[in-house]
């Protein structure tokens, strides 16, 4: 069987490969392509269970794959320009030249860029960069954009309409023209291991973590794209993944203030101070700037009670003036009452009421009761709890919230 961190990340190497070959105008072909690699991969592994080295397996498949329907096709299809002129007797070593690990390293960087076109609306760029080199379903695109299934369908359905329109992949070179798209490819690895960190479907997945911090220390190993910005992101990263060995204990989120540190992974957090370190040596301030240092702050704090909650509130401060959301506001109200109090906390809460974008999300009520409960209102916080509860996005958020409507009631 394969799993999942298999089959997200094969199916993104297999798909870049497979476009750069048969041309981005066949970008439907080598869906399909990769589709039936993947269903011939599990009937062939059932039985004897997969090949010591999968990755290996699955990529000599597609490009056995995609010579065979080069020599079938040919004559009825165009396929890339370095293909064009090719001999029968020169066309197998072309193809197995363009499979080869650094080809397919550079490929990859070629499809994120690709989709990311300018002339593409940002949510269109997202939602196909999440779609074809994420792997993510429809649900866990909208979920990720704040969108309904409906209008991610049709985002993703004229986004592939337009890369096959383009024809070629988008050769990552002149600085002029990346830095338009290096933004959009910078948020697609954001969402994506924001979905890993704690998305809609599991509380946790550590394979799209890594597989975001793999594609972004991509972006940090090429001189064109290793900008201050990307980074900072990367720096994000490293912080929020040495966290992950204490956020969940079998299938329960565990709170913050309840996490084992001893347990955070103490070389990704130094790789994390180097890495914002490095970031800093540039003019520009993102927002990854502003996340990272945030999340370095609760690195080096040795509890809840110890961390710097003045200076977090800063931070969330400057980046509320930099990019606005509605979740930054959240967070931001939650370090208010961290910092203030929960009187000053609830008040920044209560501006937010009536926001569209977080009425689905049980983040606000979770945050309302927990303030409640630190004023010393257990009523108000079990119901508080209770909406959480229902508005909970998988059954590890419902346990979690709905533990804490149960002993809230007891006080």
């Amino acid at each position: 069987m394969i799993a999942e961190l298999d089959f997200r990340r094969e199916s993104a190497r297999m798909l870049a490969a497979l476009t750069r070959v048969l041309g981005l105008h066949n970008l439907a072909l080598a869906e399909d392509v990769v589709q039936d690699v993947l269903v011939r991969a599990l009937e062939a592994w059932k039985l004897s269970g997969p090949p010591r080295d999968a990755p290996a397996w699955l990529i000599s498949a597609a490009r056995n794959r995609a010579i065979d329907l080069i020599r079938r096709e040919r004559t009825r299809l165009k396929f890339a320009p370095d293909l064009e002129l090719q001999s029968e007797y020169a066309l197998s070593p072309t193809v197995t030249a363009m499979f080869t690990e650094s080809e397919i390293a550079d490929d990859l960087l070629r499809m994120m860029f690709s989709v990311c076109a300018p002339d593409l609306p940002e949510a269109a760029q997202l939602a196909l960069a999440l779609k074809l080199l994420c792997g993510f379903g429809t649900r866990e695109v909208a979920a990720a954009l704040l969108s309904s299934e409906a209008a991610v369908e049709k985002q993703i359905s004229r986004g592939k309409e337009a890369l096959a329109q383009a024809g070629a992949l988008y050769e990552v070179a002149g600085r002029a023209q990346l830095e338009k798209r290096l933004p959009a490819v910078q948020h697609v690895l954001y969402l994506l291991f924001s979905e890993g960190y704690h998305g809609s479907g599991e509380p946790v997945q550590e394979e799209l973590c890594a597989e975001a911090m793999r594609l972004c220390s991509l972006l940090v190993a090429h001189p064109a794209c290793a900008t201050p910005r990307t980074t900072a992101l990367l720096a994000l990263m490293c912080f929020h993944a040495a966290r992950l060995p204490g956020r969940a204990a079998d299938g329960t989120l565990v709170l913050l203030e309840e996490q084992d540190r001893s347990r955070w992974d103490r070389g990704l957090i130094a790789r994390g101070f180097d890495l914002l370190d490095a970031s800093a040596r540039g003019e520009e301030l993102s927002e990854y700037h502003l996340e990272a240092a945030i999340s370095s702050e609760h690195c080096a704090a040795p509890s809840v009670a110890e961390t710097n909650w003045s200076k977090i509130l800063e931070l969330y401060d400057l980046l509320q003036e930099l990019r606005p959301s509605p979740m930054v506001a959240l967070n931001r109200a939650i370090a208010v009452g961290e910092a203030r109090g929960p009187a000053a906390g609830l008040e920044a809460l209560h501006l937010l009421d009536g926001e569209p974008k977080l009425a689905a999300s049980p983040f606000l009520s979770a945050a309302e009761g927990r303030l409640h409960l630190r004023a010393g209102r257990p009523a108000q916080a079990a119901e508080c709890f209770a909406r959480a509860a229902r508005l909970a996005r998988n059954p590890a958020e419902e346990r979690l919230f709905s533990s804490l409507q149960s002993q809230t009631r007891k006080k």
